[in-house]
């Protein structure tokens, strides 16, 4: 069976390189020996190229050399034993912030601060237009209620203490 991939893969972004990290398997994976450690693999979009960068016992691994303007895929399995044959499945992360001058935590709460920008004044709009419309439904409704009074109000007789409607046969 072959072994889960490493959970948590992230990537911090230092001023020549990356650090790639992940949680050891050893956590979720009672067979797993941490003796046998991660291989680390990654694809160059640009140039189509996967390139293995090397493996390592540790739960991190520091790659350097990217050129900027590249989009790089990395993932980091459990090392293959007996020839390639049983291999951990691989956790894969996308980077390709590289040449823009963020990491990727700025860009992702930017991307949350354009969201924001749209959404506040949408709803403040919908507020204002909603707050408008009950304006306008209660001016209607005091009217409404203004005309019925006044009509109601002709055709009450204090004499008789009634009201008096015709069957409409005199309006001619």
């Amino acid at each position: 069976v072959p072994l889960s991939a490493p959970d948590a893969l992230k990537i911090i972004t230092e001023n020549d390189h990356i650090l790639l990290f992940w949680k050891s398997l050893a956590l979720k994976e009672s067979n797993f020996n941490e003796s046998r450690g991660y291989e680390i693999h990654m694809f160059d979009s640009l140039m189509n190229i996967t390139a293995y960068l090397g493996n390592t016992t540790d739960n991190f691994f520091k790659v350097s050399n990217l050129k900027i303007g590249h989009n790089y895929s990395f993932s980091v399995q459990a090392q293959c034993l007996y020839g390639g044959q049983m291999c951990g499945e691989p956790a894969t992360l996308l980077y390709d912030e590289l040449g823009t001058g963020k990491d990727s935590s700025a860009t992702k709460s930017g991307r949350a601060t354009d969201v924001a920008a749209i959404v506040v004044p949408v709803l403040f709009l919908l507020l204002v237009t909603l707050g408008i419309g009950f304006v306008v439904l209660y001016m209607r409704h005091r009217r409404l209620q203004n005309s019925f009074t006044a009509f109601a109000n002709s055709h009450y007789s204090s004499r008789l203490g009634s009201a008096i409607f015709s069957s409409g046969d005199d309006l001619g």
